[in-house]
């Protein structure tokens, strides 16, 4: 995206962590924690202040979970996968909206997973069958369903979701087989559709996800 001559605002938590992406990449820091009202706030405060407007969010906020079988799950564990998978990106996406609505051609990219796909996780000839992970799989359909209701609410943006598909990160201590670079290929393809692009959809690198 900066290649294409965007200017890129990284958000991150962790400051050190935060200040050396965004210098490795030409980018500017944001403090964000989505977890944190006050701190989602003043994220959109700063690019208000700093921009005026937002063309494209990218929501990749996202934590593993308890990582428990699925009986030993409590709904505290439920609670903090979808504060940050789920509740997050919601708490993001409210901030950020006005900005959103005075750009000529909005989007939004929600970073979901295979394993959100109801259809994937129910094909036992698929892998992501056989990976039973309540909270962060409940959670990554949440999100699929939550970029529907918002694209249907705002027509102007284009909302959607995409599965980078299993990428080596921290996520899953880059046991991941895709290359980040190539797992942001279908982030950054549809952080830069037009005004006539899709909209409500869920997409990987293939095309469109049935899920």
């Amino acid at each position: 995206m900066i290649e294409a001559g965007h200017t890129v605002y990284v958000g991150a938590r962790d400051a050190r962590r935060g200040e050396e992406a965004a210098t490795r990449l030409g980018a500017r820091f944001v403090r964000l924690d989505v977890t944190d009202e006050q701190s989602v706030q003043a994220a959109a405060e700063l690019v208000r202040e700093d921009a005026g407007r937002l063309d494209v969010l990218v929501n990749n906020a996202g934590i593993v979970g308890a990582g428990k079988p699925v009986g030993e799950v409590t709904g505290s564990d439920m609670r903090t996968t979808y504060d940050t998978n789920v509740f997050g990106i919601v708490r993001v996406t409210h901030a950020f909206l006005p900005l959103l609505q005075v750009s000529s051609a909005p989007v939004v990219v929600n970073v979901s997973s295979g394993l959100g796909s109801l259809a994937a996780t129910a094909d036992p000839n698929r892998v992501e069958f056989h990976v039973m992970l309540l909270d962060y799989n409940s959670s990554k359909t949440a999100l699929v369903m939550i970029t529907t209701q918002y694209a249907k609410a705002y027509p102007a943006i284009r909302f959607n979701a995409v599965d980078p598909g299993y990428t080596a990160t921290d996520l899953n201590g880059h046991r991941g087989v895709n290359s980040v670079e190539e797992g942001a290929d279908i982030i950054v393809r549809m952080a830069s559709i037009g005004a006539d692009g899709p909209t409500g959809g869920f997409f990987d690198k293939s095309g469109p996800v049935v899920w």
